[in-house]
């Protein structure tokens, strides 16, 4: 199990940049970040293969959103320019999810995200 926790969360105009940064305790093949907003879906935003390097990214951010890795530091950013209103929402770091940009859930009562994942850090853009 992966240990992951996010920081770099906040509140900006549109327009603005943020960066998010997650610290990880172990070596995981993938990681990536996610983000859910009030009463929508989980969403996957970036993901990186930390094997190959290939990089995915949600159309809405591409272009706007980089995700790399300090492999020194074992952390894992995402640089957020550009940012709009409907950006704003919990992003949560995660890393050996079976894939992206669904989340898949346990099949048990707890229909708990699968992987390992932080507790999340709040964006939020404002207009």
């Amino acid at each position: 199990q992966v240990r992951l926790k996010e920081s770099g969360g906040g509140s900006v105009q549109a327009g603005g940049s943020l960066r998010l940064s997650c610290a990880a305790s172990g070596y995981p093949q993938i990681m990536g970040w996610f983000r859910q907003a009030p009463g929508k879906e989980r969403e996957g935003v970036a993901s990186l293969d930390i094997i190959d390097g290939e990089t995915k990214y949600a159309d809405s951010v591409k272009g706007r959103f980089t995700i790399s890795k300090d492999n020194a530091k074992n952390t894992l950013y995402l640089e957020m320019n550009n940012l709009k209103p409907e950006d704003t929402a919990m992003y949560y770091c995660a890393a050996d999810f079976p894939g992206f940009p669904d989340v898949a859930y346990t099949s048990d009562y707890e229909a708990a995200p699968v992987g390992d994942w932080g507790q999340g850090t709040q964006v939020t853009v404002s207009s």
